[in-house]
């Protein structure tokens, strides 16, 4: 091809965290991936800065936890502002405090050691499936067009996917009609302040370890604006003192934005050789941190199954399994955090719906109820088979013996293939049952732990993204043929 012009398998649109996520699970899979980011250099502004239990299992599956240091953990999160305790059973409970820019720098390092090719400063200006093959079109920093060729392209370019509006991708749902203004200042002294409700409006302060402060403001009865760009610090000086009655027009602004109730779901994840993921595929409120922590799992969700196919050991069906999927659980997010909205920025006549909600939280079952929807823990797919508790869900929070040694969860995951665990006393260690899948899955002989949640099973598959496909409690290989084709392709 022309020195211009770029192949590759995968082609993924946008360096954010979710596309370094998804680069980095494809080359982890073995499949050569090129990310096309337009920035110039990595991002500066930590829109999020929180990271729920199941996204910090997921970096746990990869290892990549030790890279993150120590950050800080807040048990407690909220829901509408309304104080909710996010424990629940898991290696990582409650909710963890990560600037984006760290999240991005992590897995930028990994997605970039094992292989994925990242480049900068190109702006995509055309996409077509070709129905065998995707062709794009980028234009570089240099001002030269290059034309990229891939099997698959993945849109991981925010709320204002150019991917989305390149292919005019049906992107049904509402427009912003509130917003918070936000942004990051040093230099001002105004006391913490966590979802007040005051009477003018809804006021949040947060001072970090560095002296700097968030603050995000919504005046009662305001409403979004058109804007061509970020808000002004100026208006949030203006909004705040209305609100709170204070000044902080003496503090630097590092960083000023404003967003909106906006909420619109792609009507398909999968449209040919194009995929979506994160804001590309969802719009939402970044309430609680659910929009990162929600596409980072959408790129789980989908990083394995992609690889497969492309690799070919699956076929092109496996990937309608990513839609169907994490289109549910998006609208199920998406539903949510409207919900929120309402609670956090409505108007007085809201408190009343506030005061219900806060009595029901006392009750454990809605606690878990909610703080499960919040943290991602709760997150159960459709898969065939006797009903049982486990089928669908995440594999549990638990430790097994293997020989002697103890291995968690994380670790039955990290070589990024799925896992048959035998729990069954006496196995033969030349048991056949995935003989031609060993490439792709790995039978594990192993003892459970008396009173874990895996007590009374005597097998169970694993996909690479942790969720169990197959249990057998007693029946036999029954089902087990099935499901292996189902989830990792047809035997060699």
């Amino acid at each position: 091809m022309p020195a211009d012009s770029v192949r590759t398998d995968v082609v993924v649109v946008g360096a954010g965290p979710v596309g370094l996520m998804l680069a980095g699970e494809l080359a982890h899979g073995g499949v050569d991936v090129v990310v096309v980011e337009k920035r110039r250099a990595p991002n500066t502004e930590s829109r999020a800065s929180t990271l729920h239990a199941r996204t910090m299992e997921i970096l746990d599956n990869r290892g990549l936890l030790p890279d993150f240091g120590n950050p800080p953990n807040e048990p407690r999160g909220h829901f509408g502002g309304i104080p909710l305790d996010l424990t629940l059973p898991s290696s990582h409970p409650g909710q963890w405090k990560v600037q984006q820019t760290k999240t991005e720098a992590v897995v930028e390092e990994w997605a970039l050691s094992l292989g994925a090719e990242l480049m900068c400063k190109h702006e995509l200006v055309a996409v077509t499936d070709h129905g065998d093959r995707v062709e794009a079109e980028a234009i570089g920093y240099d001002g030269v067009r290059r034309q990229i060729r891939a099997r698959y392209l993945v849109a991981c370019d925010g709320e204002d996917s150019t991917v989305r509006r390149l292919i005019g991708a049906d992107f049904p749902g509402q427009d912003a009609g509130r917003e918070l203004l936000r942004a990051d200042v040093a230099g001002i002294e105004v006391p913490n302040r966590r979802f007040e409700r005051l009477e003018r409006g809804l006021a949040i302060a947060a001072r970090r370890p560095d002296g700097v402060t968030r603050v995000m403001v919504h005046e009662f009865g305001s409403s979004a604006q058109e804007r061509t760009g970020d808000a002004q610090f100026e208006e949030i000086v203006t909004v705040w003192k209305r609100v709170t009655g204070e000044d902080i027009s003496g503090g630097t602004p590092l960083w000023v934005n404003a967003f909106g109730d906006a909420s619109r779901q792609l009507t398909q994840y999968r449209q040919g050789r194009i995929l979506f993921a994160g804001d590309a595929a969802h719009r939402q409120m970044p309430i609680g941190g659910q929009a990162l922590n929600l596409g980072m799992q959408d790129a789980f969700n989908l990083g394995w199954k992609l690889a497969l196919h492309v690799r070919g050991k699956a076929p092109a069906e496996l990937l309608d399994t990513y839609h169907s999927e994490r289109h549910a659980v998006g609208r199920r997010v998406l539903a949510n955090i409207r919900a929120q909205a309402t609670l956090l920025l409505g108007p007085p006549s809201v408190e009343p719906l506030r005061a219900v909600l806060t009595e029901l939280i006392t009750s454990e079952e809605v606690r878990a109820h909610l703080a499960g929807m919040i943290s991602g823990l709760d997150v159960r797919y459709e898969v065939d088979g006797p009903a049982h508790p486990l089928l669908g869900a995440r594999l549990p929070c638990t430790t097994v013996r293997v020989r002697e040694d103890r291995v968690g969860s994380a670790r039955l995951l990290r070589s990024g293939g799925g896992v048959l665990l035998d729990l069954r006393p006496g196995t033969p260690t030349g048991d056949t049952t995935t003989a031609g899948w060993e490439d792709r899955v790995t039978r594990l002989a192993a003892v459970a732990e008396p009173g874990s949640d895996l007590d009374g099973i005597d097998r169970l598959l694993v996909r690479p993204d942790g969720h169990v496909v197959w249990i057998d409690q007693g029946a036999g290989d029954e089902g087990l043929h099935d499901a292996l084709e189902r989830w990792f392709g047809p035997p060699r």
